[in-house]
């Protein structure tokens, strides 16, 4: 696809494209408050192109996010995989799937910033990021060492709003809004987006697609390790989110699917600013992201049953 310009001041690679062999991942997520996650977390561990180099969490109980993520994945048998807890941070949003990760004995994680710095150091220029939670581990290692944090490939991150905001209950549109990952950590947001690493942005624009009930439950009625995982923590999302649709919104896979398929979600450079309120705005100027606007739901769709379903 050429070349990308304008992003850090030099050319690059255009970090949408596949090169030879799995591409080294680390994603950094807030797992147990909604259940997009848990699929995100899932599509990357059926994904070869991905080579999951660790899993960091953020958000809140990081250390109790980070339980949940050693119980799937010691389920799936990936306990290769490093685990590490980003910062703490206040909050009073309900993790609907804290019962499961009690299931696990407690342990104490590496630190999520420490961790995802020195993989970079490691693999200079090599790593994608994928953020699909709010940014207090990317603001803790931009912090620490903005240098070596520079040096990750690209981040590709859910999060933001361009011109479409949540969908309504019903499905209507609305305008742009706050977007949660990125109100959550204002400060955060502001510091990936001017760190000059590629930032390739799936905002609310295209990340909204929903999973009917019929590929639901032929996912769930699949009967592997992993999907048995998503099961468990479906129902109890579901049991305890009493506001939300019990049809899953599939925002994070899409920042997973985008790192290997990026014909499912084309960007376009644009300059993104986050205002005091949260809003992502996009202005004028050198572009400082790479935007998805609109995705193909259907691929996508199809992308993850296949996945999901294969022996």
């Amino acid at each position: 696809m050429g070349v990308a310009m304008g992003i850090t001041g030099m050319t690059r690679p255009l970090m949408g494209q596949q090169t030879a062999g799995p591409q080294p991942v680390i994603i950094d997520t807030d797992i147990g408050d909604d259940i997009d996650d848990a699929f995100a977390l899932a599509l990357a561990l059926r994904s070869p192109e991905l080579k999951i180099l660790g899993v960091t969490t953020t958000f809140g109980d990081t250390e109790m996010r980070a339980r949940l993520v050693d119980r799937y994945l010691t389920a799936v048998g990936r306990e290769d995989i490093p685990i590490a807890a980003g910062p703490a941070s206040t909050t009073d949003n309900l993790m609907t799937q804290k019962a499961y990760a009690l299931r696990t004995p407690a342990a104490i994680h590496a630190d999520g910033a420490g961790f995802l710095l020195d993989q970079i150091k490691k693999r200079p220029g090599e790593i994608t990021l994928i953020a699909i939670g709010p940014l207090f581990t990317v603001q803790a290692a931009i912090a620490h060492d903005p240098a070596t944090f520079k040096k990750l490939k690209r981040v590709v991150l859910m999060g933001g709003s361009v011109s479409r905001g949540y969908d309504g209950n019903n499905g209507e549109r609305s305008p742009a809004d706050a977007e949660w990952n990125i109100i959550q950590n204002i400060d955060g947001a502001r510091a990936l987006f001017s760190s000059g690493v590629p930032v390739f942005m799936m905002p609310l624009d295209s990340t909204q697609i929903h999973l009917p009930e019929a590929e639901r439950e032929r996912i769930f009625g699949h009967g592997s390790p992993l999907t048995d995982q998503l099961v468990l923590l479906y129902h109890q999302w579901v049991a305890n989110t009493r506001s939300h649709n019990a049809i899953p919104t599939l925002f994070d896979p899409v920042a997973v699917a985008y790192a290997f398929r990026p014909d499912l979600c084309p960007v376009k450079p644009m300059r993104i600013e986050v205002d005091d309120k949260g809003f992502t705005r996009a202005v004028s100027g050198e572009p400082n992201a790479q935007v998805c606007l609109q995705s193909d739901e259907q691929g996508f769709l199809k992308l993850l049953l296949d996945r999901m379903t294969e022996n």
